[in-house]
């Protein structure tokens, strides 16, 4: 068994559907906000307060008619929570002005709105529109690197080495396999090997890309 057809059955075999996303939303919207706010914090700690956020605004209209302080007042507890009201009372009134209140599809569009960088930007498009996108966040680049898919030194670079792996239709379904995967078994802190049920057989396999 080659070094990707392994991975594959390892990430199958502990989450065979990690499907839907860990982040309660209910649309575009409310999944970028609750995206937005994932950011340096725990999938956790944001679902305990989008509920309170989205019980008082879960649309750019509503959003808008808040002030920056009382977002920031229901948010404090993620952290950032200063940059993070802000960019959400911005986008909103973006989202308004400029896309009728919805939240656009293409990674242009969608990294030009405040507070959504690359990687946000590719959860909404394979979330929420279905668009083939792997998001890459810092637990699937330690696992790129531990697992010999990608020796690129940049977010970007991994991106580019696992999109050219893993099939379109996959990415979506992989980006989380590889994230819940890491967290219960190829944690940053602490790793042995013989702990990680992927690391452990990749032991024996050639570490060449053109093993995979």
């Amino acid at each position: 068994m080659n070094r990707l057809d392994l991975i594959r059955n390892r990430l199958d075999e502990y989450f065979p559907a990690p499907l839907p996303i860990p982040l309660n939303h209910s649309d575009p919207y409310t999944l970028l906000i609750a995206v937005l706010l994932s950011a340096q914090s725990t999938d956790v700690r944001v679902n305990q307060i989008t509920p309170l956020l989205f019980a008082l605004a879960s649309t750019p209209e509503e959003m808008a008619q808040l002030d920056v302080a009382e977002i920031e007042k229901i948010i404090r507890p993620i952290g950032l929570s200063p940059q993070k009201s802000k960019a959400i009372y911005e986008l909103s009134h973006l989202l308004l002005e400029k896309h009728g209140g919805e939240v656009p599809k293409s990674f242009e569009a969608l990294e030009a709105l405040p507070g959504v960088g690359h990687k946000t930007a590719s959860v909404v498009r394979v979330q929420a529109f279905n668009i083939p996108a792997f998001p890459v966040d810092t637990h699937i680049f330690r696992c790129a690197h531990r697992w010999g898919l990608s020796k690129a030194k940049t977010v970007e670079g991994v991106e580019k080495d696992l999109k050219e792996l893993f099939d379109p239709e996959e990415w979506g379904k992989i980006h989380l396999q590889i994230i819940f995967f890491a967290r219960r078994f190829c944690k940053a802190r602490g790793h042995k090997n013989q702990n990680c049920p992927i690391c452990r057989s990749l032991c024996g396999v050639a570490s060449s890309q053109k093993d995979i």
